[in-house]
């Protein structure tokens, strides 16, 4: 599963990035940056596409799904193997579908009755893009809220030694194909979510004040000595 990620850059990197890779135009982004603990009910920063143009804001981590009157049914990952067959996703599978952007993951290894948590980065890269959906609901008391769920995969060598699952990852490419609505062909959605190579990614031994998804501070992503 995925249950924690982080989102470290500052403003200035992130509008360049969305005007350069995504072109969205954005200087007001209604979104607290940096986040050294970002966990599942809290806001994380996802790009759409209308149909026109891509578009940016804040989701609710854990997908609730439309017919729900409360958040008893939340999901904070989906199985990218099942994707198209689960009642609760296959809709938003074909028509609402996201990226989350972050720049790295925590993940914990057992070890004995330990878990060990690990922070996992890309090599390359300042960001990180997860293969998300996104729904928006009505609650008892009328409120509207929109969430969203990060697709799992199986793990690369570097991830099976930590975890038996990994968020999908998705490149520059895949991107635009996954965000893209046009695109009914399951068969070739599903195709982009595999594991990210492992040859990119680097994991490393973090603290454990992140295993308190309360605890906010460049603690949590500095490695362990």
């Amino acid at each position: 599963m995925c249950g924690r990620i982080t989102f470290t850059l500052d403003k200035t990197d992130l509008i360049t990035i969305l005007k350069d890779r995504y072109d969205i135009e954005e200087e007001d982004i209604d979104y607290y940056l940096p986040r050294y603990n970002i966990a599942p009910t809290n806001q994380v920063l996802a790009i759409i596409n209308d149909g026109k143009k891509n578009r940016i804001g804040p989701l609710k981590w854990g997908y609730v799904p439309h017919w729900a009157k409360d958040n008893k049914f939340m999901a904070i990952n989906a199985k990218a193997e099942t994707i198209d067959e689960k009642p609760m996703f296959k809709d938003a599978f074909r028509r609402q579908r996201c990226i989350i952007l972050a720049d790295g993951f925590y993940e914990w290894q057992k070890f004995g009755n330990q878990k060990l948590p690990y922070r996992i980065i890309l090599n390359d890269s300042k960001l990180m893009v997860f293969a998300g959906l996104w729904n928006a609901n009505i609650l008892e008391d009328g409120t509207k809220q929109f969430t969203c769920t990060i697709l799992t995969t199986n793990p690369n060598d570097l991830m099976k030694n930590i975890h038996d699952r990994m968020p999908v990852i998705l490149n520059e490419e895949t991107e635009k194909l996954w965000l893209n609505p046009r695109i009914s062909d399951l068969e070739l959605l599903k195709s982009l979510l595999v594991p990210y190579p492992d040859t990119k990614m680097t994991a490393y031994r973090v603290s454990e004040v992140v295993n308190n998804a309360r605890f906010e501070s460049p603690e949590c992503i500095r490695p362990l000595s």
